[in-house]
C-alpha cells in the first residue's frame, strides 16, 4: 500500500491500496459527493465494502473549485426540502465527524435591482418560511446593516432596491470537507482509490456487475456514479444518456485582505457572488460560460463583465489583485435540478446534474444517494429528482428560481 499525506495535513494518511479484485458497492467519483455517500453508506446503512475510484487525486476536480457557499433558500418544495436537509447536516457536521472544516454561518444575502427581482425575492421568502427555512426580506438600508461596504446609492447602474436574507446560510472550506469525510470513510474501512480511472462497465444482460478501469478489473454487486462534469460521458459508456450538458464555472480570489466583508452577497441580475474566506481572499464568481466544453477555465468576457459589476456594487474592491483564477466543470440538466436516483441499467446508480449548487447539498447528496444505493430505492428526498421526471414531464424547474444558482 502507498500512503499519501493530505496538503496541509502531513499527520494525516490514508490508505491507497490496489483495487481488489470485487466490493460490494463502487462509488465513481472522490469529489465530495462520493465521499459523502461513501461516509453514509458506512455510518447509515452499515456498509463498508466499498472502494471509491477516483481518476485523477482525492477531492480534485469540482471540489478544489467550488463557490464554498452553503445555502438552503430555494424556491420549489423539493429543492427547499433536501436543501435544507443539508444545512441542518452541515449544521452538526464539524461536531460529528470531530474536524473543523470552517463552517461559518455568516448569512447569505441575494440583492434585488429591479422590480421583478423584488417580487421574486418576496415571494421566495414567503415560500422558505412555509417550507421551515429562515429567510427575511430586506429593504435598502437593512441591507446596508447587514453589509455596510455594499454600494447601496440610487445612482449606481444596478440600484438596490432590497434583498432577500438567510441568517443561517455562510461558507465552509471545501478542501476540509473533504478531507473530514475522507477521514472518517478510511476509518470505517472504505478503500479511496486514487489514479484509477473507469474505462467501462462490466454487464450481465442489462445488470452492472462491475467496471473496467486502467488498473484492471473490480467485481461489484452495485454501482454508483458521482463524477460530476463528466457523468454523461460515463452513462455512454454503461449504454444509456443523461439529459446533461457540461459547461465551465469560472471563480477568482484575490490576494489576502484583512476581513471587510461580513457575509455572502449574490446578485442574480448582473450574475455575480462575492464573499472573504477564512484567511482573508475574496472570492468572486459568475455564472456558467454558455458553451458546452470540459475544459477547467472559461470565457475571459465572462468573468472581466461579472467583475465589472461586482467593483461598482463593492467600490472598496477596485484595487483588490486578482490572485488566481480557475474553472470548474459543472452538469446542467434541463430544469436546474439534479438527478440522482436509479438508471435504465440494473445495480448503476446516478448523482449527477447539481449545476452550481453542489457544494451546498454535499450531505444531503450523499445521505439520499447512499439510502438510494444501499437499498435499491430512492429517499423521499430524493425521489422527486428521478431521471424519468424529463419524460414525465414533473420537472423542479430551478431557473431563475432561486436567486443566483450558487
Amino acid at each position: 500500500m502507498i500512503a499519501q499525506p493530505l496538503p496541509e495535513h502531513p499527520d494525516f494518511f490514508w490508505r491507497n491500496p490496489e483495487p481488489r479484485s470485487s466490493y460490494d458497492v463502487v462509488i465513481v467519483g472522490a469529489g465530495g459527493h462520493g465521499l459523502a455517500t461513501a461516509y453514509y453508506l458506512a455510518k447509515n446503512h452499515g456498509i463498508t465494502d466499498v472502494a471509491v475510484l477516483e481518476r485523477g487525486w482525492l477531492a480534485g476536480g469540482n471540489m478544489a473549485r467550488n463557490t464554498t457557499i452553503i445555502r438552503s433558500n430555494y424556491l420549489w418544495d423539493e429543492s427547499a426540502a433536501i436543501y435544507e436537509h443539508a444545512l441542518k447536516l452541515w449544521e452538526g457536521l464539524p461536531a460529528e465527524l470531530d474536524y473543523d472544516f470552517l463552517f461559518s454561518q455568516r448569512g447569505v444575502l441575494n440583492l434585488a435591482h429591479t422590480l421583478q427581482d423584488v417580487r421574486e425575492g418576496v415571494r421566495r421568502v414567503g415560500a422558505n418560511r412555509l417550507n421551515g427555512v429562515d429567510a427575511e426580506w430586506l429593504e435598502p438600508d437593512e441591507v446596508a446593516e447587514v453589509c455596510p461596504i455594499l454600494n447601496i446609492s440610487p445612482r449606481t447602474r444596478y440600484p438596490v432596491l432590497g434583498g432577500t436574507f438567510q441568517p443561517r446560510a455562510g461558507i465552509a472550506k471545501h478542501d476540509h470537507v473533504a478531507w473530514a469525510l475522507a477521514h472518517r470513510a478510511d476509518e470505517m474501512g472504505v478503500d479511496l482509490i486514487q489514479g484509477c480511472e473507469v474505462t467501462g462497465f462490466l454487464k450481465d444482460g442489462n445488470r452492472v456487475v462491475g467496471v473496467e478501469t486502467n488498473r484492471g478489473r473490480v467485481l461489484a454487486g452495485r454501482v454508483g456514479l458521482a463524477a460530476a462534469g463528466h457523468s454523461s460521458v460515463l452513462a455512454e459508456r454503461a449504454g444509456f444518456r443523461l439529459p446533461v450538458q457540461s459547461h465551465p464555472l469560472q471563480a477568482l480570489v484575490s490576494e489576502l485582505h484583512e476581513p471587510v466583508h461580513p457575509t455572502v452577497v449574490m446578485s442574480n441580475h448582473v450574475h455575480v457572488y462575492v464573499s472573504q474566506a477564512h484567511k482573508g481572499e475574496l472570492v468572486m464568481g459568475a455564472g456558467v460560460d454558455a458553451y458546452n466544453g470540459y475544459g477547467q477555465r472559461g470565457s475571459f468576457h465572462v468573468i472581466e463583465q461579472q467583475m465589472a459589476a461586482a467593483v461598482e456594487l463593492f467600490p472598496v474592491f477596485a484595487r483588490a489583485h486578482v490572485l488566481r483564477t480557475w474553472g470548474g466543470i459543472v452538469d446542467v440538466t434541463p430544469d436546474a435540478s439534479p438527478i440522482i436516483g436509479t438508471t435504465p441499467v440494473e445495480n448503476l446508480f446516478v448523482n449527477c446534474g447539481w449545476g452550481t449548487g453542489g457544494f451546498k447539498a454535499t450531505p444531503a447528496a450523499g445521505w439520499t444517494f447512499a439510502h438510494t444505493v444501499a437499498t435499491g430505492e430512492p429517499h423521499p428526498l430524493n425521489a422527486p429528482f428521478a431521471l424519468d421526471r424529463f419524460t414525465t414531464g414533473a420537472l423542479i424547474d430551478e431557473h431563475g428560481a432561486a436567486a443566483v444558482a450558487h
